[in-house]
């Protein structure tokens, strides 16, 4: 602001007293009509730059980062409390899972070592391929490839059986592919031929550290890519394995023997330790056609591709040539990545993918106090009995929908922490001698517990994340809420604050995911968990309505960092919608639990909830999140929820018609 000199300053005060009296009096009209329109509070016009407004300006977005969030630094803590978690197992193991961690984790760290160890690792795998000497010989060593985690040819893993929801059975499926879609090897356009071209150097470059000479390696690549090439022609486009119930099969396993001769998958299913009397094998014809490649392809070029795959699979955990060979294509060609992860990040991660639940039991005892877990069930439990309530006195459900509703909801299991059926540790020890040999120990270690998932009565031994990974999600075949240990932190769960903060960000999250026990998604499978709808005609014409209202409280807003994008509220109405419900269940929780808060503890709530969501997007990511997230930006899943609590204005004095509390007739509400 321009100041003025003194003087000028008096003489406008003597023109102000020289002023006529009609002038006067229009100056006061003017005057008292701006009084009786005081500015709304910040809290009114945009809670989620209101509340975050010490975390948005401490956390700018530095230059070539693509995003940062609340949830990102949770989820970066959380990989920070898993190496101070292997450093001490490292230096001071205090039983017998975290001597075999502290071993993998400082094998991984020696890179001298690892440069020493060069290709040993994988030299036994190697010597078993080349013993490879008929047609019959391709399928054990198919087999043993599989029982270290190294799946050649096709894919075999345990998933749930779709007529039989407590239980896994094995899923016999398309793969064993260097490129995960078949499409990059049929493809001709200038694009692919690009990127083929460098796939083929990579190929290359592996079967020369494998032990190919090079005059010969030009046309042993084409031979590998030539077999990979005849599996991708028997395989089916990626579109087409996105529905699972067009990929499940059921097979009784003595009926495999006389079609697969040449894949010899009686004798694959012993060897992986199945028992299990029946499996999923949906794509007979691909199986077959792979049965004929075994049968007609000589067996040197077996011998070619099984190296090709060891050596692609194990090279990120081997010498530097490797490792670099991997990156350039994998990293850069696919990834558009500039450069390899910390070495520190690369061995996490190797340690997650093949002894993750090793790290899981511990991390659980190191990080999740017993009192957080039994409040996080508590608060979980108060919000499912406000759905049931909910779902009782809605008027869009029959009574038949609320009865199947009901009774889902109340075989509905809340697991907090960590799966409650332990694994069997007993492993080869590992030492700290060879990272690529301890890789090998602990992928054979994960694949043989993960088999041991197929067969009847264990459909909940398992989950489908690991304790250590930030994770809070309803599993709708099993009808059970997950939450992770890692996830009870801030700020989702913070045990220091009042319960309100606790019900505000944590319980509306809860609600989030159990109101898909019982809305468009939940519908599709009932209480006995058998895939069979429940609603009826009308109860789903009620249920669009409401998603098209609820589509329309996002739908144009402006999409933040993007000046000519706006939400589309189609795309995220479903996720939405729960929001909306996640909110109304988590403060009906937090009311029955603590009637008649104060102001303060009001507020907490609120504020919690608007502390979950804080981001900073560059362009090209927000662009991405546009085009394809169902997920509103922060800052409108933040508030549009909030606009729709009366509560939420009563709270923080929010007038009907300011930006922060529409209309009481323009709102949603998911339960009556």
């Amino acid at each position: 602001m321009i100041r003025r000199p003194l003087v000028c300053a008096l003489a406008l005060c003597l023109i102000a007293g020289l002023a006529t009296p009609d002038a006067d009096a229009q100056r006061r009209k003017r005057s008292s009509g701006k009084a009786r329109t005081p500015a709304v509070a910040p809290a009114c016009t945009d809670f989620h730059a209101f509340a975050n407004a010490d975390w948005l300006k401490a956390n700018t977005l530095l230059p070539g980062a693509d995003s940062i969030s609340a949830l990102e630094q949770l989820a970066e803590r959380a990989r920070q409390q898993q190496v101070d978690l292997l450093n001490a197992a490292m230096q001071a193991p205090q039983n017998d899972v975290q001597k075999l961690l502290g071993d993998f984790w400082a094998s991984g760290l020696d890179e001298a070592a690892v440069e020493r160890d060069g290709a040993r690792p994988i030299a036994p795998l190697l010597s078993r391929i080349d013993a490879i000497k008929r047609a019959k010989d391709v399928a054990p060593a198919v087999a043993a490839l599989h029982q270290v985690g190294i799946p050649v040819l096709f894919n075999f893993g345990a998933d749930l059986d779709l007529q039989e929801l407590d239980r896994h059975i094995g899923y016999f499926s398309q793969g064993g592919l260097g490129l995960v879609d078949p499409a990059w090897y049929t493809r001709t356009d200038a694009d692919t031929r690009a990127v083929m071209t460098r796939y083929d150097a990579y190929v290359r470059k592996i079967l020369a550290l494998t032990g190919s000479k090079p005059e010969r390696l030009a046309a042993e690549a084409r031979q590998v890519l030539d077999l990979e090439t005849r599996i991708a022609r028997a395989s089916k486009p990626l579109p087409e394995l996105r529905d699972p119930r067009r990929n499940y099969a059921r097979v009784a396993v003595k009926d495999l023997a006389k079609p697969y001769r040449n894949l010899q998958l009686v004798e694959f299913l012993k060897a992986q330790g199945v028992k299990d009397d029946t499996v999923s094998l949906a794509d007979a014809a691909h199986f077959a056609q792979l049965d004929k490649l075994v049968g007609s392809i000589k067996p040197e070029q077996w011998k070619l591709y099984l190296r090709w795959r060891v050596g692609d699979a194990m090279a990120p955990y081997l010498a530097k040539a490797f490792r670099e060979a991997s990156f350039d294509f994998r990293g850069r060609v696919l990834q558009g990545l500039q450069a390899p992860p910390p070495r520190a990040r690369q061995v996490l991660d190797a340690i997650n993918l093949a002894a993750g639940p090793m790290l899981g039991r511990e991390y659980v005892a190191r990080y999740l106090p017993t009192a957080t877990r039994e409040r996080a069930e508590t608060v979980a439990r108060q919000v499912r009995e406000q759905l049931l309530a909910a779902v009782a006195r809605d008027p869009r459900f029959g009574e038949a929908a609320k009865a199947e509703a009901r009774a889902k909801l109340a075989k509905l299991a809340i697991e907090i922490g960590a799966p409650r059926r332990d694994l069997d540790y007993s492993v080869q020890p590992m030492g700290r001698g060879s990272f690529g040999g301890n890789m090998l120990i602990a992928s054979t270690w994960r694949h043989r517990e993960e088999m041991r998932r197929i067969g009847r009565g264990n459909a909940g031994r398992r989950w489908n994340v690991l304790p250590q990974e930030p994770s809070l999600a309803y599993d709708l075949a099993h009808n059970r809420l997950i939450v992770t240990a890692a996830m009870l932190q801030p700020p989702v769960f913070d045990a220091a604050r009042e319960p309100a903060a606790q019900y505000g960000a944590f319980g509306a999250l809860v609600g989030h995911e159990l109101s898909h026990a019982v809305d468009a998604r939940g519908r599709l499978v009932n209480a006995k968990g058998d895939a069979a709808p429940w609603w009826t005609p009308a109860e789903i014409a009620a249920w669009e309505a409401l998603a098209a209202r609820v589509a329309g409280q996002y739908e144009g807003r402006p999409y933040p960092g993007l000046s000519s994008v706006r939400v589309s509220g189609a795309k995220v109405r479903e996720m939405g919608a729960a929001d909306f419900a996640g909110l109304e269940l988590a403060w009906a929780a937090f009311t029955a639990a603590q009637p008649n808060p104060p102001q303060a503890a009001r507020q907490a709530f609120f504020r919690a909830w608007a502390g979950l969501w804080p981001q900073q997007l560059s362009a090209e990511t927000a662009a991405q999140r546009a085009a394809s997230s169902v997920y509103p930006p922060g800052v409108w899943r933040t508030n549009v929820p909030l606009m729709q609590q009366p509560a939420f204005g009563e709270a923080f004095g929010c007038k009907p018609g300011t930006p922060m509390q529409p209309n009481p007739t323009q709102a949603v509400r998911l339960w009556p």
